[in-house]
C-alpha cells in the first residue's frame, strides 16, 4: 500500500532552518516526480518545490528561491527540502506528492499534477 510520510517539522524561530524529509512505503521514490506543497491557515495549498524524476530539474516558488533546496538521496530513499532563514510566512503545513515519472515539471506548481500525498508535517514559525 502506498503511503508518503514527511517528517522533521516543528517549532522553528524566524530565521532559523529545517530540513524536511519525505519517505515512501509500497513506491520507489526514485521513479516519481516529487513536490512539496504547503497550506497556511486559512489559505489554499500551495507549491514550493518539485524535482523531476527524469533529469532531476528543480522547480521553486519565487518566495523561497535562494533559501529552500530540494533534493534527493537515492541510497535511502527520500526526498529532502532543506529551509534556510524560515519567515513567520512559512508557517504552514508541508507536504509531500508524487507525481508521474514522465513528468516535465510544466504546472508544477498545481496540486492537480500529483496522485499521492502524505499526511502532511506542521511548521510553526514563532518568535
Amino acid at each position: 500500500q502506498l503511503q508518503l510520510v514527511e517528517s522533521g517539522g516543528g517549532l522553528v524561530q524566524p530565521g532559523g532552518s529545517l530540513r524536511l524529509s519525505c519517505t515512501a512505503s509500497g513506491i520507489s521514490l526514485d521513479n516519481y516526480a516529487i513536490a512539496w506543497f504547503r497550506q497556511a491557515p486559512g489559505k489554499d495549498r500551495e507549491g514550493v518545490s518539485c524535482i523531476t524524476n527524469r533529469n532531476g530539474q528543480t522547480y521553486y516558488a519565487d518566495s523561497v528561491k535562494g533559501r529552500f533546496t530540494i533534493s534527493r538521496d537515492n541510497a535511502k530513499d527520500t526526498v529532502h527540502l532543506q529551509m534556510n532563514n524560515l519567515n513567520l510566512g512559512n508557517t504552514a503545513v508541508y507536504y509531500c506528492a508524487t507525481g508521474p515519472d514522465t513528468f516535465s515539471g510544466k504546472g508544477w506548481w498545481s496540486p492537480y499534477n500529483f496522485a499521492a500525498w502524505g499526511q502532511g508535517t506542521r511548521i510553526p514559525v514563532s518568535s
